[in-house]
């Protein structure tokens, strides 16, 4: 999907010197450049704030599928968490 090809680009240019992946699962790469920070609660990254500055960017890339799905949790995973990803980013 959209995250693996941005995750990809990032591993493959030499001008970017490590990628932090934040996410709920093993992504299965083993390059040197990749560091994965695994979270069972993505909604709240407070206690690894200090894991979360250094970088230059972000790319938030989460989603999910809408199927099976009612239409609070798709709101609230695909929509809620975005502008809480943005704030603590101004806050590094």
């Amino acid at each position: 999907m959209v995250g693996q090809g941005v995750l990809r680009e990032c591993l493959l240019d030499e001008r970017i010197e490590e990628v932090l992946a934040v996410g709920r699962a093993e992504l299965g790469d083993e390059s040197p450049k990749l560091r994965q920070l695994l979270r069972s609660d993505l909604a709240d990254l407070s206690d690894v704030a200090d894991q979360l500055t250094g970088y230059d960017a972000c790319f938030f890339c989460l989603g999910v599928s809408a199927v099976g799905m009612s239409e609070d949790d798709y709101r609230r995973t695909t929509y809620d968490l975005t502008p809480r990803y943005r704030a603590g980013s101004s806050q590094q």
